[in-house]
C-alpha cells in the first residue's frame, strides 16, 4: 500500500443506507438529495434530535418537524477505520467515522465521515464543512470536511 493510499481520507460506501428509509428518515435523505441538511426539531419543546426517530426524545411527544441547518460543525470526536469488517468497505480504507456537533442546531451531534483531507490534518475541535457525496446507487450521503482558513 503507498504511502498516498494509508494516509489519505477515503468515503466509505454506504450500500445499505438507501433500504433503511423510513416514514421518519424519508425526509432527510430527500434534502441529501437536494444537497441540503435539515434535522428534526421538536415543535412542542423545540429539541432538536439525531438520528431522525419520530418522536422527540427529550419530551417523548411526536410532533417533528425537519428544519435546514447549515452545514458547519465542529469535529468532537472520531476513529480512523482501517480494517474493512464489512468486505465490499475493503477498498475504501482507511475512513474516518466521526462524531460532528452541529454549530446552529444547539449542538446536536451526528455521526458522519470526515473527507477531503489527510489523516494527519485531522483534529478534535476543528471546524467543519457539509459535503454531499452523491453515490451510484442514487443514495446521496452528508459527510463534513475540515474548513480551510
Amino acid at each position: 500500500m503507498s504511502e498516498t493510499r494509508r494516509d489519505m481520507v477515503h468515503a466509505p460506501a454506504m450500500p445499505a443506507l438507501a433500504e433503511e428509509r423510513t416514514p421518519h428518515t424519508q425526509p432527510f435523505w430527500e434534502a441529501a438529495r437536494q444537497h441540503r441538511l435539515v434535522v428534526p426539531r421538536c415543535a412542542h419543546c423545540g429539541a432538536y434530535s439525531m438520528p431522525p426517530k419520530g418522536f422527540c426524545p427529550s419530551c417523548r411527544r411526536q410532533d417533528q418537524h425537519f428544519v435546514e441547518v447549515s452545514g458547519r460543525a465542529t469535529l468532537y470526536s472520531f476513529t480512523v477505520v482501517r480494517h474493512a469488517v464489512i468486505p465490499a468497505l475493503a477498498e475504501r480504507v482507511p475512513y474516518v467515522l466521526a462524531i460532528v456537533k452541529l454549530s446552529d442546531a444547539h449542538d446536536l451531534k451526528m455521526l458522519s465521515n470526515i473527507v477531503d483531507c489527510e489523516l494527519k490534518d485531522i483534529r478534535i475541535g476543528q471546524q467543519l464543512q457539509v459535503v454531499f457525496q452523491d453515490q451510484a446507487d442514487g443514495v446521496t450521503v452528508p459527510r463534513f470536511r475540515p474548513v480551510h482558513p
